[in-house]
């Protein structure tokens, strides 16, 4: 239970008003607190892992949900606002705003309700329960598969019905998972496949530990259904969670016959508290480099530095003319030698200039 209970005065004799959530494009300027997201005209607490932003130091965590859940235990830094809210949704965004807005019920499922978040942010979870939650709630966010009626194209407008809709809906979906299977069954059994490949060799893992990486090894009948990042998004090859849960490196190097894929984790984006990630670099000279060998008709393209979890890929064909043990050498030579292009605890963090 909190040390200070919900509504009571704070340090300053004032009191902290019970939160309600009110959508982000509808604040209006008004006294706010924002949770998992970037603070906005009126915000006067942000309780968030996002990089470069400066929530207070007693209060950072790696999740979000974690940071919202110790808040409870001092309720006195958002006079007056009595709205909370997020600008974006995922589970760690869920779970944030159900700890500020009924922390009663959240207290009650404190460790389930972190796990969840876990699982939507890392694709890591304990509780296979939350795995499920996490899929159920990312196939709430998905167009085509969503259960709701109408989900609005504006992104802004979604992101608030869903925090509507399973705010009301995330202590059911806690307690009584299985009423949700038709949300998460397939995907569940694409990450029991994956799970089985690792654990019978199919796909190996190896870690290389001074760059922080990982080099999974997929064998040509490996699974290839995938599963859910976040919420809406989907990758394909081996569920994320079981790559995830089976290492704790932060970059990933995927190897499927002469198909390869690189990817830096989310872990890497945030102000991660556990331990400090290995910093960033930029993609994109790899991507010319491996361009520059490359003899096959495919392109070597890289996502931005600054994205969630930047992926080295080859775009339009399946296979590379390099060979794997060309292509991991010229991967991991790369990660040695660049520079770190993106610090997230840095002030204002974020991109770091050449």
């Amino acid at each position: 239970m909190s040390k200070v209970s919900w509504g009571a005065s704070g340090g300053d004799g004032k009191r902290s008003p019970l939160l309600g959530f009110v959508p982000y494009h509808e604040l209006d300027g008004r006294p706010n607190v924002v949770v998992d997201g970037s603070p906005t005209e009126g915000t006067v607490l942000c309780l968030t892992h996002w990089p470069g932003i400066a929530s207070p130091a007693e209060f950072r965590a790696d999740l979000s949900a974690q940071m919202a859940f110790a808040y409870l235990e001092a309720y006195d830094r958002h006079h007056p606002a009595a709205a909370v809210s997020n600008n974006h949704f995922d589970q760690d965004g869920l779970v944030s705003l159900y700890a500020l807005a009924r922390p009663e019920a959240a207290l009650a499922r404190r460790d389930l309700l972190i796990d969840v978040a876990r699982a939507g942010d890392f694709a890591t979870f304990e509780r296979r329960e939350a795995a499920r939650i996490s899929m159920a709630l990312s196939a709430y966010a998905t167009p085509g598969r969503s259960p709701l009626d109408g989900l609005a194209a504006d992104y802004a407008v979604m992101t608030g019905q869903l925090y509507s809709e399973l705010l009301g809906r995330l202590d059911e979906l806690c307690a009584h998972p299985d009423r949700y299977r038709y949300l998460w069954a397939e995907e569940d059994a694409s990450l029991e496949a994956s799970e089985a490949a690792l654990a019978m060799g199919r796909a190996t893992i190896e870690e290389v530990m001074d760059i922080d990486l990982a080099v999974v090894t997929v064998g040509k009948n490996a699974p290839r259904a995938g599963g859910h990042r976040f919420a809406g998004e989907w990758v394909f090859g081996l569920h994320p969670m079981s790559i995830c849960n089976a290492t704790d490196r932060f970059a990933l190097l995927v190897i499927r016959e002469q198909s390869y894929e690189f990817t830096y984790r989310y872990e890497t984006w945030v102000q991660y508290q556990s331990r400090r990630p290995r910093l960033r670099v930029d993609l994109s000279a790899l991507a010319e480099r491996l361009n520059s060998d490359e003899r096959g008709p495919g392109r070597w393209i890289a996502g931005p530095v600054s994205g969630l979890t930047p992926t080295l890929r080859l775009d339009g064909a399946e296979q590379s003319d390099i060979s794997p043990r060309c292509f991991r050498t010229a991967v991991q030579d790369y990660l040695r030698n660049a520079q770190p292009a993106w610090d997230p605890y840095a002030p204002g963090g974020g991109k770091i200039p050449a």
